[in-house]
């Protein structure tokens, strides 16, 4: 009794329409609950509902019958007894007859109707009476969009899933589908039309039966729609686009052949429009057409198809493309000209589904045959008029689509046109005398052209059937056997005419094109023996070793190789294949070791990476060369200081580094490779004890990239093996980690720290080693335990004082990979985050001057950052080493870089020894004392930079890092109020202006969103950082890293209070900005700034126009364009605010 007490109050409130909507959902869900759950059955619902379904008031009424409906359609995959459901279906459609409660009916009916066979369906007899109550009770197109919808769908419905019911009706189905449909505009109703036109289409594919007599007035109806007209804006029905009307349309018009002798004279007509849609759309549906209305009935459209196919290719098609899709084997694109896509298309499916006679419409064309027999009045490319050009295009690729259509078409297509164009070509063919071939005497651009197109559409053709067993047995297949040596021969026979200028670049391309269809027919059915697909390949090998400077014919002629290195490389260990690996990679592989400076080493590695990428097998080959070539190099290198072998070193780690290795990640399992190469590295090091010159920095640089990128690529059990390595190399240095270990202090000479030290003064075999070293720890993955590692880490922290910046990164990146505690046995190669940060920053340092007299003070880490002595760059390496020490601490999230940024902190507000404005830097420069004063704050300035920036060289997701998430944002949220209040209090010009500089490190790399939060805070502070920063030449950089920020604020509609308030300081902010002379983009962008700044609210900067104007006035005389383009914007911008306020 409870139940149904709640049951009675759930049904009066969801039919009350004084309730809100939200109060009638919630009753809705309520009742289905009830309901789902078996404590309600649907007899119990009905029962209880009785008043509310018949009730004279058909505002209740409607309401309890929608109330039903809905809870129907919630209770799809309950089982319900057949009883329950023909009484339910009865009743819904009795009351389709009652038109104010018509929702409810429909809702009702079509949840029953789409219930599954398993949980109780309506029956068909049911069905039946459903339709004919439904043509004979609604006038569909006097419904709202949403009850027109919902009968829509009851149609759709029925023709899907209750075919043999309807079936029975015959005429007055058809007649009563077009009275509901006809007149329909709505998109999403249109959308159900389309489909339901179809499905009634299929439902009779008699020719002979009911649809035989509406077909005409059916087709009425969709033809009035095409093509496709779509008014409605961009943001309403945005879940219905044209092209979804268009092609449901197009499934209605192909359902059926017997709407052919409406819709294809229609879809004929339409190609003649002026709208490129209308033409497009026309071509579409035709091709549907005729693959679904099959041949009998399309044959008597085919000559008007033709002629206006043909008109379409011919007037639409530009000249022939001068290269080839790179990217694929397929047949050229046409760039984005969707209308000879589509007109090919037709074309094709016209010549497959015609039986021969389309196809002979084209082969017997006056216009084809005219552009034929033209084919030796213009033989070069220079020769041939623009329109000949596009009509020879025109031809080729209905050529293309004809031969590639099917077998039997390729056949017929090559035995009407090959023999010729081979005669043209100069390859002539004696039938009497089994194809006797006479060499060509003159180069015939278009017939060649021709040629290749139609080898194009063999080769494709064969590639996509299955003709391995039946391909000899084709007269096109036996046609390219015989001749495919003569046509290699010619067109090999170019590349001379290319290297002389005799011929145009197209004649090249062509023979290429040639050359790569010939060679890249699929092995086992190629027609093309194996001597002469290694003709090709030398004849495009001889190209590219002899003609270098032939620039963008070199790369197409190597492209070219590269394909066809990369379709062989799919049938591993054929004939092909092995072919290419002896005249191709073979041949390449060891031009490296070779003293041949015929051709330049950047080709040399060009044609390695290119060939190299196109296969597995080739690369390991090609980079078996490389090798072999940087060992011989590293040891000329180290052993007889051989600067030759420096540049061909150069050249060589950059390929690996940007070309070799980014294929191996992509590629995978070349990790033996990899590991090989890093070890030879070291190898080559370790075998020379002694350099017999100092090294090159350049050299250095280029080595540490290359053996950090290898070592990232590696697994762990491959990085422990590297570490090993470099570990025992290391050990043969006088930077052998053991010789630290042995103190409790740090040993800093203060001798050879000078400030006049130059840096990138040449290095010795130690520093090159403890520079590698040091690019592996930072490579490393975050669980590879370093081999004695506290020892390591003092000797990279002895190295820091030096100046070893490498050090410094390999310490940060440590300290980053880290484990915060160490929950295992104490052992010598593993420590916790908490024991390095203790060795780091509670290792001291004595300082000494002689060697002899090891007497100095001691100090920790952050101590030296602030000592001061005399002529020593100690401070400034300490600061340096401390900053990528910081960065690994930020990224990880600890707590300790707090300590870090107050030592910065402080080297900037310390009192300096003289207090010197910014303008006099350069002066600051000469005097020794004052220069490391700066020297020392300016590198605490960088350390923000270092901190906040994305570095490439360490300390990043490439590299292995650990980044807490929002690790910017933080440090940003911490820094500002610190920033702040230090600058307020600052009484140093010197001082203030390291502060700013650092504040600008930081904000500069604050993603927006963190810096709009504060914005009303931070506009002041950034404004008189841009002031304080523009002074100096140096900081242009920055300047425009603050500008940008500053921009950033100014277009963002939420912040505009602050700037509004800060709009007389903004303005005479950018003005000054405006004239920077230093740097374009700063006085484009400060430009920018002064447009975003116009549209603030009228009152607040109506005042500023004239100073504006003043200052946009100098710019409009600016040097460069871009500056003179904003200048004019910004000009009319704040013109029309003065025009504006005196009523111009």
């Amino acid at each position: 009794m409870a139940e149904l007490s709640k049951l009675t109050q759930y049904i009066e409130s969801f039919v009350d329409v004084s309730h809100t909507p939200s109060q009638q959902a919630t009753s809705l869900e309520a009742i289905i609950s009830l309901v789902k759950n078996n404590v309600v059955t649907i007899k119990t619902l009905v029962t209880e509902m009785g008043m509310y379904l018949t009730i004279t008031d058909h505002i209740i009424r409607g309401r309890g019958i929608l109330l039903l409906g809905e809870v129907l359609t919630c209770l799809a995959s309950k089982p319900l007894d057949d009883a329950t459901i023909h009484s339910l279906m009865t009743f819904f459609t009795e009351r389709l007859a009652d038109w104010k409660a018509l929702r409810g009916a429909l809702i009702g009916c079509l949840a029953l109707m789409r219930r599954k066979t398993e949980v109780g369906a309506v029956s068909q007899n049911d069905a039946k009476s459903f339709a004919q109550s439904y043509f004979q009770n609604l006038q569909v197109q006097s419904l709202g969009q949403h009850d027109r919808k919902l009968s829509f769908e009851h149609l759709v419905c029925l023709l899907e899933h209750y075919p043999d019911a309807v079936v029975s009706l015959g005429d007055d189905l058809v007649y009563g589908i077009c009275e509901a449909i006809d007149g329909e505009k709505d998109p999403h109703c249109l959308m159900l039309t389309f489909h339901i036109v179809e499905l009634v289409a299929k439902l009779f594919p008699d020719p002979t039966g009911t649809l035989a007599s509406s077909s005409s007035d059916l087709f009425e109806f969709l033809g009035c729609y095409f093509p496709i007209h779509f008014t409605h804006g961009k943001e309403e029905d945005v879940d219905v686009t044209r092209n979804d009307l268009s092609r449901a349309l197009m499934m209605a018009f192909s359902s059926n052949p017997l709407f052919e002798p409406f819709a294809i004279p229609l879809l004929l007509e339409k190609l003649s429009s002026s709208l490129p849609l209308a033409k497009i759309d026309s071509l579409k549906y035709l091709s549907d057409c005729t693959v679904k209305y099959r041949a009998d009935r399309m044959e008597k459209h085919s000559e008007a198809i033709w002629s206006s196919v043909k008109e379409i290719i011919f007037t639409s098609i530009e000249q022939p493309s001068l290269s080839f899709n790179l990217e694929s084997l397929d047949s050229p694109s046409f760039q984005g000209n969707e209308m000879i896509i589509e007109a090919l298309r037709l074309l094709q499916k016209m010549v497959v589904e015609s039986n021969g006679s389309f196809l002979r419409l084209i082969i017997n064309d006056e216009d084809i045959k005219e552009i034929l027999n033209s084919l030796n009045i213009y033989t070069c490319y220079n020769d041939l008029p623009l329109q000949s050009r596009q009509r020879l295009n025109a031809v080729g690729h209905i050529l293309y689509k004809s031969a590639n259509a099917s077998v039997a078409s390729c056949n017929h297509v090559f035995e009407s046109f090959f023999p010729r164009l081979l005669d043209f070509v100069g390859i002539s063919v004696d039938q009497s005398d089994n194809y006797k071939i006479s060499p060509s005497r003159n180069f015939n651009f278009g017939a060649l052209y021709l040629c290749i197109e139609l080898l194009a559409a063999c080769r494709d053709l064969y590639a996509s059937c299955d003709v391995q067993t039946c391909s000899v047995k084709e007269k096109s297949y036996n046609m390219l056997q015989t001749f495919s040596c003569a046509l290699v021969q010619l067109l090999n026979s170019t590349f001379p005419g290319i290297a002389k200028k005799d011929l145009h670049d197209a004649e090249f391309y062509c023979a290429v094109k040639g050359l790569r269809n010939l060679a890249t027919f699929p092995v086992g059915s190629s027609p093309v023996s194996s001597v002469v697909f290694e003709d090709i390949l030398l004849g495009l090998m001889s190209f590219i070793t002899m003609n270098l400077e032939c620039g963008s014919l070199w790369n197409h002629a190597l492209k070219a190789l590269q394909h066809i290195g990369s379709f062989v490389d799919r049938y591993h260990g054929s004939v092909e294949w092995q072919s290419y690996m002896h005249v191709v990679v073979e041949k390449i592989a060891p031009m490296f070791s070779l003293h041949d400076e015929a051709l330049p080493l950047t080709l040399k590695l060009k044609m390695a990476s290119d060939i190299g990428r196109s296969g597995r097998s080739y690369m390991l080959k090609i980079v078996q060369g490389i090798e072999e070539a940087t060992s011989f190099h590293l040891y000329e290198v180290y052993s007889n200081g051989n600067s030759k072998s420096v540049e061909i070193l150069l050249s060589l780690l950059d390929c690996y580094s940007t070309k070799i290795l980014p294929w191996f990640d992509e590629a995978g399992d070349f990790e033996e490779v990899i590991l090989r190469i890093t070890f030879n590295i070291w190898d080559q090091i370790e075998k020379c004890l002694v350099f017999s010159t100092s090294m090159d920095k350049a050299l250095l640089d280029a080595t540490m990239m290359a053996l950090k990128l290898s070592v990232r690529s590696c697994s762990k059990e491959s990085q422990n093996i590297i570490i090993q390595k470099a570990f025992n190399v290391l050990l043969t240095s006088s930077f052998s980690p053991s010789k630290v270990a042995l103190s409790t202090t740090i040993p800093v000479q203060m001798e050879g720290l000078q400030l006049l030290q130059q840096k990138d003064s040449p290095l010795s075999r130690d520093e090159w080693i403890l520079s590698l070293f040091a690019s592996v720890i930072i490579a490393l993955r975050p669980q590879i335990h370093v081999p004695d590692v506290r020892s390591v880490m003092r000797l990279l922290m002895l190295s820091i004082t030096r100046g070893c910046i490498p050090a410094a990164q390999a310490l940060g990146s440590m300290i980053n990979k880290l484990s915060l505690k160490s929950d295992k046995v104490e052992v010598s190669n593993y420590v916790s985050l908490e024991e390095a940060i203790d060795i780091i920053f509670n290792t001291k340092f004595r300082c000494f001057h002689n060697e002899s007299t090891r007497d100095g003070s001691e100090m920790l880490l952050t101590d030296l950052c602030s000592s001061i002595e005399k002529g020593s760059l100690l401070p400034v390496h300490a600061v340096v080493g401390l900053s990528w020490i910081g960065k690994g601490l930020l990224l990880f999230g600890h707590e300790k870089v707090r300590d870090v940024t107050m030592v910065f902190l402080q080297c900037l507000v310390s009192k300096s020894r003289t207090d010197a404005p910014p303008l006099q830097k350069v002066i600051l420069e000469k005097d020794c004392e004052t220069n490391l004063d700066f020297a020392v704050m300016n590198g605490a300035a960088d350390a923000f930079h270092i901190l906040m920036s994305d570095s490439e060289a360490c300390l990043n997701r490439k590299f292995h890092a650990i980044l807490r998430p929002l690790y910017k944002q933080r440090f940003f949220s911490t820094m500002m109020p610190i920033f702040q209040s230090l600058v307020s209090k600052s009484d140093e010009s010197l001082s203030r202006y390291m502060l700013y500089e650092a504040f600008a490190h930081v904000i500069s790399d604050t993603p927006l969103t963190a810096i709009l939060s504060d914005a009303k805070k931070l506009i002041p502070m950034l404004l008189d950082g841009l002031l304080a920063l523009s002074v100096n030449i140096i900081n242009k950089d920055v300047v425009y890293s603050l500008l940008l920020v500053l921009s950033g604020i100014l277009m963002d509609k939420n912040v505009q209070e602050a700037v509004t308030e800060n709009a007389h300081k903004i303005v005479d902010c950018l003005a000054g900005l405006a004239a920077f002379p230093h740097m374009m983009l700063v006085r484009e962008t400060a430009i920018q700034c002064l447009v975003a700044v116009s549209e603030l609210p009228h009152a607040r900067i109506y005042p500023m126009r004239m100073q504006v104007l003043h200052a946009i006035s100098k710019a409009l005389d600016d040097p460069k364009r871009a500056v003179r383009q904003e200048a004019v914007r910004c000009r009319q911008a704040w013109a029309s605010i003065a025009s504006r306020s005196l009523n111009f």
